[in-house]
Order: C-alpha cells, then structure tokens, then sequence
C-alpha cells in the first residue's frame, strides 16, 4: 500500500516538470543504512525520539480539546505560546524513522500519537487540530475579518500559523511516507477546516495573515490537491502563498536583505510545489531563483546561511565572522527540501553538492553524539554550539532535528523508469523490488577516496547506471572498474557518468572519488577563508575557554552559546598566496582525515593546530573560517583586526543583556508586548517603534548593570517619548535629528532603588508623537 501510496503522489507532483526530464524518489522504505557515521546519527536520534514522552508531547492537543492531558506539557517553548508545536515534528520524524528502520517500536508510537490526536478532532468536532493555547478563540476573530498581524505574531499570539504547520505536516507524513490511512483522513479534515476559516475573507485579507510566519503551508495544501485531485486544495495553496515574496523572485529580484530567513524558505517550497501541480514556469523558475541567490550569494562553507536568523547583506558578511548566532539549523533542513525537489524536477550535480556540503557539515554536525541538536553554528572563529537538553529543550531546531537524522536515505539513490541513479556516497542498500533490482554501496568515505557497488538482479537484464561525478574530483581523475576492469563511461551534460550495459548478479563497481584539498572565501569577497577536502569542511579545535551552556537549560534564550567571545584579534591568522592557500595545507593521516596547517598559520603559538572534518568535532570551541592576509599586506591586517576588535570586546565585556530589536526570536525571548507598534529595516539594521508603547523584559544577572543603552539613528527627528524601567520614567526623550547620518548609542542610567532581576523597559509614545526606530537595546554594567 505504501508504494502505492508514494507512486501516485509522486507522478501528481513531479510528472513532468515543463519539458525536462523528472526523477522520481526511492521510498525510504527502500533504502537501508549501514555502518558509517549516517548510521550512527540515525540511531541516536531513534533512541532519543523513543525517549520523549509521547504523553506529554501530545498535552496542549489534549487541553486545548478539552480532554483532559495524561501528562503534563513538556517545557521551554511548548508551555510559553508554541506548544504543540514539537508534537507535529515528532509525528513527520516518527514515520521518517519507521520508513528509514522499520522499527516496530517506532511505528507503535506513531500509531499511539494518531490515535490520541483523532480524539483531539473529534471532540473539537469541526476538523480543528491544534496545541495552541486559546487557539480557538483566535480563529473566531480572524473568520470575523479580525486581523491584527505582524511578522511574529497573530492576534496577540506566537505564530499560531507556523505552530499548526507542524501537525498539518506531521499528518501528511504519517501518510505519506509511512502509509498510515488514519492520518490523510485527518489531514483532510483539517485541511477543509482552514478552507471554511479563509472562505469569507478577500485574497488581501489572507495576504494580511500572511504577515505572520506560517510555515509551509502552501506546500502542504499542494500535497493535499495531489493526494485528492480537488482543485479547492490547490486555490487553498494559492491563496496561502505569500505574495511579497513571491513578486520579485518571479522578476529574478533579491529582496531578501533583512528578512527573516527560516520564514521565506518554506514559503519557497511551496512556490515551487505548486509551480509542478498547476504546470507554472514561472512559480518554478521564481524558486529555483531563490535557490541559486542563497546558495550562491548568502551561503557559507558548511551549507548554512543567516546570522541571528535573518537574511543579511548579501555584499557583508562581518555579522557573520562576528556573531555568536550563525547559521540556524532550521534554515538548513528546509533548504535540503527545496534542493531535492528541484533536483528530482530537473537533475543536476549543482543541486547535489550542495545537498552533500550541507548534509555532511551541518546536518550531521548539528546532533551532539550523545543527543540533543543544535540551533546556532557560529562562524566566528573560537566561538562553540549549544546543544539541546534532551528532556528540557524544544525549539523549532530539535522539532526539525528529530527530522534531519531519520531520513538520510531519502536522496542516496533516485530513479527514471528503468535506471538507477546514485548520487551519494553513503554506505547503504537499495531495494527496487519492481526491478528485481538490489544494489549495496560499500564505502568509507570521505576517508577513504572510492566506493563499491555490489548488484544482485533477479534476471540479467540491460539498464543503465548513472553516477554522480562530484565537481570536488577534478576532470578526467575519476575512474571505474566493472568486476576488476576499467570501463569507459558516458558523461551525461547533468554531471553524471552513466554506463548501460546487461547486468548480473556478482556484478561489481568500483569508483574512485579523489579528493584535493580546496580554499573557500567569504561569499562577499573578503578575506576569511575556510578549508575544504573534497566535499568536507575542515576545522580546528581550539579549547582555550570554557564553554559555560555547552548543554542548554530551559530557559527561552537556552539554545544561544552565550559564553565568552573569543577575541577576532587573536584567532589563528593564515597567509600566502590567495591561490595556492591550500597547497600549504598537508595531509598527516589519511584514515581520519587530519592535516597540518603551520604552513599557512602565521601565529608560532597556533602552528601545531590540526584540521580536521567539521562534522567530527564536538563540544569544542573551533575555528572553520580563518581571516587572511597576504604576506605583504600582514601587518596592517593584524593591526586592523586589533582596533576593530578591541572596541567591540569592550561593549561586549560591560554588556549583561542584549535585544536585536525588530527581530523575531531576540524579542519573543525578551516577553516583548506592544500596541500600535510596528517593526521594519532601515540601512540593512532592524528596528522597533510605536504610536502607543512597546516593552521587553531584561534579565539582570547579579543585579551587575545599572544603565540602559539604545542605538538611534541620528537624523530621526520629532520624536518624543519615555522610557520607563518596571513602571517608572527613567528619561522623556526628545529626538532633534542633530547627530548626523549615523548610527549612534546614549545610555541612560536606572536608578538604584529600581534594580532588579528583571527588569521591565517600556518606550511610551507621548501624545500625537510616536517613539524613534530603537535598532537595539543593551543592558549594561
């Protein structure tokens, strides 16, 4: 039933594709991992997710019904406005993990979890499924045409779109994936539950709704006009398709500077579903659009893009050397998705090095061996990864790392209708039983240089066998063998050697991958430089600092490493010549993949530091991208790094609390409120202003500050307002527009009798005046 279930949903969603030639998926049921660090990673995260209390997982569901919960809710964000929303990824990565395993431990639990949810629908007895609290007396007013959103927000709510996201996705794969019948009676339900929702509100009033994070829900809707054939589904995933975003992708614009990236992405698979189902070039080219401006212009070594979640200057990427809270997993996973659908829809090894890059250096890495994922991968060299208490933390990235880890079997392999195409280099099985096809990839790699394949065929029969050919093995390096022989292949114009002949079972290919070891600069141009060998991306360790919440606690800002900074200034330096860098790196043991860089390092007291993989690396401090200077332009190098830094590490060192205004997570962990406030992006820098007031609490540590600082802009004028610090005025601030055009910070000094542990900072308008634009907020000693 279930390949059934995968062969019709895939011919609906990937046909055709505008005249190019499609692949199709294997079922994760199909493929099968063997021993490798894939393997591992996939086991961990089974164990983990068998660990989780499905009952309290499934509590907000249960409350919000009106049954009564057999457990309490888990903590962290699923009991402070998201919850439920971990209960919608633990269903999709149950049945990814049952597909990949075929765990019946794993399968028990999905089935519980549909079970429990189906009460939850029936008693709220209109197709409505949900964890989000008071969520029903929201959707009252927004059927009313009552729509107050913003990009965080929804009618004084914490994103309740992006949250029923998840359950709605949970359902589709339960079905999808693990053929549960149950779960698409569900999902339709559902489904035909927002139908009626939107079904008296004008296009313009679902755009407005569209202001607020929403997940993909576009694609989900897709996915149910594929699975049903009723075009009610598919204007259902045109309306919920966002507009603003999709306008200037469809004119090759990026307008993604400032943006918050983990909303957009999603948005984008979406666009591009429905460009297949509705046979729309121009919806696929605006995707793939997207795609290549991220990919090529916004993303880093390892695959990731984003500092503190956001989209930044696509021509800078200091924030991203400097900050603590680099690439965000989320951003990662949901790009994998959009790389293997347009991949399937038209084939080609651009697609796939990026998909190997990122599994490779930043899924795999982002789950600690022991378990528990990670949220931020900083870039700033010396800095470390947070990683998730198992039974304390629920972010958005352990719902989408309980994912990463249980379908890495899902692009290893793809097919046409008679061959076979192998795109990755993992160790694993494939199935193809309408084929009578088995095949098994035997391989260390990356640190062995080759791979075998072993065949098995029913009967001898002919088709051909595609494989990749990486652009990391340079031209003509690659050869295969055929039972021992060397053979000549076809070189296909998508990156793919192919060889076609009559195959039996016995049948033995041998490829070699050889590396080289390659440099990689910033994307902007300037000069830090990462270290490459093949596809991986190595690194130092450096353990020069404790790592005070290298495992996270409950608290909403848990998931940042915020331990000290490493100083920029002192981080190991790499010189030479831009071009032959990566000569002067040298392999030391080939097993493990480790290399000696005191050619390059210009500091004797880092000389002995040894790269290795990214993914290995564990609970350290690291460095992945090294600044750079030629050999001539050293010492000004040095010297600029130095007065940059030294500035930025005294802020940092007075600095107790700090809230990037106008930015998402920074203010949902800050208990932002607000009326008549309003949030945007001025000169590439967020900001936060009102006509009424907005307010942030701040946590006082040790009751060690005693002044609050804020960063205006200085041409703002005829603005005037008072802050106040836990109901008092502190200061009534009047903006003249006399400091220039600049960015500028005044601080303000909080009486003593007003200092606390938390302290509430509220900006109120005076009357007929708003507040300035306030870029940032920083407690300070």
């Amino acid at each position: 039933m279930k390949k059934i279930i995968i062969a019709v949903l895939f011919t609906a969603l990937h046909g055709t594709t505008f005249g190019q030639a499609s692949l199709q998926p294997f079922n994760l049921t199909e493929v099968r991992l063997l021993e490798g660090p894939f393997k591992q990673a996939q086991e961990t995260d089974k164990k983990y997710m068998l660990s989780l209390d499905a009952d309290r997982l499934l509590a907000p569901y249960l409350r919000e019904a009106g049954l009564k919960p057999k457990a309490a809710s888990y903590g962290n964000w699923e009991n402070t406005g998201l919850d439920g929303h971990i209960g919608g990824h633990y269903l999709s990565a149950l049945a990814l993990m049952y597909a990949s395993t075929g765990d019946i431990k794993v399968k028990d639990r999905m089935e519980y979890m549909i079970a429990e949810l189906d009460k939850c629908q029936v008693k709220n007895g209109n197709g409505y499924l949900a964890g989000i609290p008071g969520g029903k007396e929201i959707w009252k007013e927004i059927k009313a045409g009552n729509i107050r959103s913003s990009s965080f927000s929804l009618n004084g709510k914490w994103v309740p779109l992006y949250n029923i996201h998840k359950i709605y996705a949970g359902l589709y794969d339960a079905y999808a994936v693990a053929g549960n019948a149950k779960a698409k009676q569900m999902l339709l339900k559902l489904t035909d539950w927002c139908v009626d929702l939107v079904s008296d509100l004008s296009d313009q009033q679902v755009q407005e709704l569209l202001k607020s994070e929403h997940g993909g829900l576009n694609e989900t809707f897709a996915h149910v006009y594929a699975i049903t054939g009723n075009q009610k589904y598919l204007q259902l995933a045109k309306r919920f398709s966002d507009q603003s975003i999709l306008n200037p992708l469809l004119k090759n614009t990026d307008s993604l500077n400032g943006l918050h990236a983990n909303t957009q992405i999603p948005k984008v698979i979406g666009f591009e579903q429905v460009a297949l189902l509705d046979k729309d070039p121009s919806w696929a080219n605006a995707a793939a659009f997207f795609w290549k401006t991220v990919v090529e212009h916004r993303t880093v070594a390892i695959g990731g893009n984003s500092v503190r979640e956001h989209f930044h200057p696509a021509n800078n990427f200091s924030s991203m050397t400097e900050s603590r809270e680099g690439p965000e997993t989320c951003n990662s996973y949901n790009m994998l998705k959009l790389t293997k659908q347009l991949f399937l829809a038209a084939p080609s090894n651009t697609y796939l090095d990026y998909y190997e890059r990122t599994l490779y250096n930043h899924i795999l890495s982002s789950q600690r061996p022991e378990g528990g994922f990670v949220y931020f991968t900083p870039m700033r060299p010396g800095h470390y990864r947070t990683y998730s208490s198992p039974q304390e933390s629920f972010w958005c990235c352990v719902g989408s790392g309980l994912e990463n880890h249980g379908k890495y079997g899902e692009l290893i392999y793809a097919h046409n209708k008679n061959d076979v195409y192998v795109n990755l280099f993992i160790p694993s099985t494939l199935n193809w039983k309408e084929k009578g096809i088995q095949l098994t990839q035997q391989t260390l790699f990356p640190d062995a240089e080759n791979t075998t394949i072993k065949l098995q065929v029913k009967n001898k029969h002919r088709f051909v066998l595609h494989f990749r050919r990486p652009s990391w093995v340079e031209p003509g390096k690659m050869t295969v063998l055929v039972n021992g022989k060397k053979v000549a292949t076809k070189s296909n114009a998508n990156g793919y050697a192919s060889i076609d002949r009559v195959w039996a079972t016995g049948d033995v290919l041998n490829i070699s991958l050889p590396m080289h070891t390659t440099t990689e600069f910033m994307p902007d141009g300037s000069d830090w430089v990462a270290f490459l060998r093949g596809p991986v991306v190595l690194a130092a360790a450096m353990d020069t600092l404790n790592q005070p919440n290298l495992l996270a606690d409950g608290s909403r800002m848990g998931h940042i490493a915020s331990g000290p900074l490493f100083p920029i200034s002192d981080a190991p330096l790499v010189t030479g010549t831009k071009n032959t860098l990566a000569n002067e790196i040298t392999l030391i043991d080939k097993n493990s993949l480790t290399f000696s860089a005191q050619n390059a390092i210009y500091q004797p007291k880092y000389k002995s530091l040894k790269l290795v993989p990214f993914y290995t690396l564990a609970e350290k401090r690291y460095v992945v991208y090294f600044p750079y200077s030629s050999t001539e332009a050293l010492p000004e190098r040095a010297k600029a790094i130095k007065l940059a830094e030294e500035e930025k590490m005294k802020t940092e060192q007075r600095t107790v609390d700090l809230i990037n205004t106008g930015e998402q997570q920074p203010e949902s962990d800050h208990n932002f409120k607000g009326e008549q406030t309003d949030n945007g992006t001025y000169q590439e820098r967020h900001f936060r202003n009102g006509k009424a007031w907005f307010s942030y609490v701040l946590k006082n540590k040790d009751l060690s500050a005693n002044k609050l600082s804020l960063t205006y802009y200085g041409k703002e004028k005829n603005k005037n307002f008072s802050i106040l610090i836990n109901g008092v005025v502190i200061e009534k601030v009047k903006l003249d527009g006399n400091k220039g055009d600049t960015f500028y910070t005044q601080e303000y000094l909080i009486p003593k009798e007003l200092l606390k542990a938390d302290l509430e900072v509220k900006f109120v308008a005076d009357q007929g005046s708003a507040t300035a634009n306030i870029y940032e907020v920083r407690l300070v000693r």
